[in-house]
């Protein structure tokens, strides 16, 4: 491709920015980046408070994150944060130690047997799944694998694996099939609080891309990376460094594609260009409070894309950031694993405590509210049952100075997954002038977006 080919990428979160530093890295300076909002970084949100930053979305990383190190090495800068570490409460506010054998003598059987199970698993996926941890989806749904390996090098891989086909089930009948059903006791931690689903309704594939053994392990042993001033940091500093820096305010009205062209309006102005780079949402069911729309709703949309981009659900994953009282305020972060099943939708599921040193700081609690088989429930009554929860949990709020409910984790369900809903949107890359990225083509995590569109820009510029 000319490498003075015009390009428009459609947001400036970690997809956005990464996909200008990619492009600018291979000899493509001719690239803007739209930003709606009067901030970069997504849903890499760091308020500040007391002189310090909180996270109201991603909060950390860990040292397999090859994209985000990519961005920190252009940078020059580095995971500098605070060291963060847990402990588990039950749904009564007790504290609890569920992998300690010791403090849990009748579950050790339970608790030896999970362990073989998750050696098992690990075994499973490097020689059954072989494949398995290539960054986006294309071939898992037609038993084949092509990507690049999760490694520093991030070689080019591919190859055939029916086996890969049962990545399309979800997870829990993925790990039934396998015998290890335990596993999920280590999984869900960093899967279902984090609001990406319940293993019942959620594909495989979701699950072991984003928390691939050696990611899964990270979390485990707590080998987490963060950074002093917030995720938001990270990707700051990259737009700061790039050449053609985010527009921040933009927004686009229209979006029509003719005669090879891209005629962009915004904020009342078409602007002409040759690509297209969509990081933004490609659909969101419904309407948001927020305004915020899928590119179906602004571009001249086609058949295709229509009928592809309207299977894409997102989940209503809800952060209140809280103060409490010196005396309620709460030692450590704390995970609720009762409350991480989709009975107890909309319950506190985490809470995190960010700075060791500081009581006069805020607590960030986490909660999911649907599931695609349960009534949604509404926002405010959410919001109600997780202050109710932090007085059962022993440490109240005083006040919510902050709160958030984010177009979280796009994604297709296993039906539309296994009929190779990715590989018919991969067919379509550059098909209308057009590339998709962002995080429904890979996982809903900063590092898997950025990834992503490294990947886009080395196969397609």
């Amino acid at each position: 491709m000319d490498k003075n080919t015009r390009i428009c990428i459609i947001g400036g979160g970690p997809a956005g920015l990464s996909a200008g530093m990619y492009l600018e890295q291979k000899g493509y300076e001719n690239y803007t980046i739209l930003e709606r909002l009067d901030r970069v970084g997504g849903k890499c949100w760091s308020p500040h408070y007391n002189g310090r930053r909180y996270e109201m979305g991603a909060i950390m990383g860990v040292p397999s994150y090859y994209a985000v190190e990519d961005v920190e090495k252009f940078c020059g800068i580095t995971h500098d944060g605070p060291k963060l570490n847990r402990n588990y409460k039950n749904a009564k506010g007790d504290v609890i130690e569920p992998f300690e054998p010791k403090k849990n003598i009748l579950k050790i059987p339970r608790l030896l047997k999970m362990k073989k199970q998750v050696k098992k698993l690990g075994e499973l996926l490097e020689t059954k799944y072989k494949g398995y941890d290539l960054n986006g989806h294309r071939g898992v749904a037609e038993g084949r694998y092509d990507g690049y390996a999760c490694t520093p090098g991030r070689e080019r891989v591919q190859g055939e694996n029916p086996n890969l086909k049962d990545l399309c089930l979800p997870f829990n009948k993925f790990c039934e099939i396998n015998g290890v059903e335990l596993t999920q006791d280590i999984w869900i931690g960093p899967y279902t609080s984090f609001g990406y689903g319940y293993f019942d309704e959620i594909p495989a594939a979701y699950v072991l891309k984003y928390l691939d053994f050696q990611t899964t392990m990270n979390f485990v042993k707590v080998n987490l990376w963060t950074w002093k001033e917030g995720t938001q940091y990270i990707w700051e500093q990259l737009n700061a460094h790039l050449k053609n820096p985010a527009r921040l305010g933009s927004t686009i009205e229209k979006v029509d594609r003719r005669d090879g062209k891209v005629y962009v309006t915004v904020n009342g102005v078409v602007e002409e260009y040759d690509k297209i780079i969509v990081t933004a949402p490609l659909h969101i069911p419904g309407k948001r409070a927020d305004g915020q729309k899928g590119m179906d709703e602004y571009f001249d949309v086609r058949d295709d894309e229509k009928e592809l981009f309207s299977k894409i659900d997102y989940e209503r994953y809800d952060v209140q950031a809280v103060l409490t009282k010196p005396e309620d305020h709460p030692e450590i972060s704390y995970y609720v694993f009762d409350n991480m099943v989709k009975e107890k939708l909309g319950h506190l599921m985490v809470y995190y405590r960010r700075w060791k040193d500081e009581i006069d700081q805020v607590i960030t609690t986490y909660a999911l509210r649907k599931h695609k088989d349960m009534e949604e429930i509404p926002y405010e009554t959410c919001r109600q049952m997780v202050q109710d929860d932090l007085k059962t949990m022993h440490n109240p709020a005083k006040e919510v100075i902050n709160e958030w409910s984010v177009y979280y984790f796009p994604h297709v369900f296993s039906e539309d997954y296994s009929a190779g809903w990715y590989d018919k949107v991969e067919a379509m890359q550059d098909k209308y002038d057009t590339f998709y990225a962002g995080e429904i083509m890979a996982f809903g995590d900063m590092d898997e977006t950025a990834e992503y569109s490294r990947e886009l820009v080395e196969r397609f510029f």
